[in-house]
């Protein structure tokens, strides 16, 4: 096999089992060996390997010697350390997208929006959580700075995790929608100061309505 055709392989395992363990499809605790996970692919064994390696750096799975891979479930000072980190980081990418492009940042980004509150009015939750991701990706992106929009990437995959699950027990969003637009008003203004405190503040409020979620229903992890 080409060193070409192997990372194909591997990139297309990582992105099937990320996507099964971030929809909740396999969930915090499952568990199976290396071997069930390939054919639970249709894959050889190596691409399937290296795929759990990356999975266990992003910190999404476990490898256990011998067991095979479990899913790690994500403890309430987990969901804080996260949302903590990314108020902080999308701040940083709200500011920079103000201060640095302005207006010609926010072109599309309203028709997501519009669609996101379409789902809403549907109370179509999952689809829902879906524009939302995309939007701070876009926050992160319109940014400037690939560093940080990797940065920012990589904890919005784990804070999706906690949001699916905790959207399904509130049926509502942790946090207030209309704080997206108010975004996109800031930075298509270049009011980098507003923008970096939307941003901010929208991150802490979602964190405190999900512990008040984790709270009421007694739960520990997720």
């Amino acid at each position: 096999m080409s060193s070409k055709a192997k990372s194909t392989r591997v990139d297309n395992a990582y992105e099937r089992l990320k996507s099964e363990i971030l929809k909740g499809d396999l969930p915090p605790g499952f568990q199976a060996p290396e071997p069930d996970i390939a054919n639970r692919l249709g894959m050889s064994r190596t691409p399937v390997r290296e795929a759990l390696i990356r999975l266990e750096a992003d910190g999404l799975v476990g490898l256990v010697p011998r067991r095979g891979a479990k899913v790690l479930p994500m403890s309430r000072k987990d969901i804080c350390e996260i949302y903590q980190i990314l108020s902080a980081l999308e701040a940083l990418a709200a500011r920079s997208a103000a201060t640095k492009r302005g207006g010609d940042a926010v072109d599309g980004v309203r028709e997501l929006l519009d669609r996101a509150d379409e789902a809403l009015d549907k109370c179509d939750i999952e689809a829902w959580a879906v524009f939302d991701d995309r939007f701070h990706r876009w926050v992160a992106s319109v940014s400037g700075n690939a560093r940080l929009e990797a940065e920012v990437a990589g904890f919005l995959d784990q804070a999706y995790r906690a949001s699916n699950v905790l959207l399904r027990l509130n049926k509502a969003p942790a946090s207030n929608a209309a704080d997206h637009r108010r975004l996109v008003d800031a930075i298509e203004a270049g009011d980098g100061d507003a923008a970096a405190e939307i941003a901010r503040v929208h991150r802490l409020t979602g964190l405190t309505r999900m512990k008040a979620v984790l709270e009421s229903c007694g739960l520990s992890h997720v």
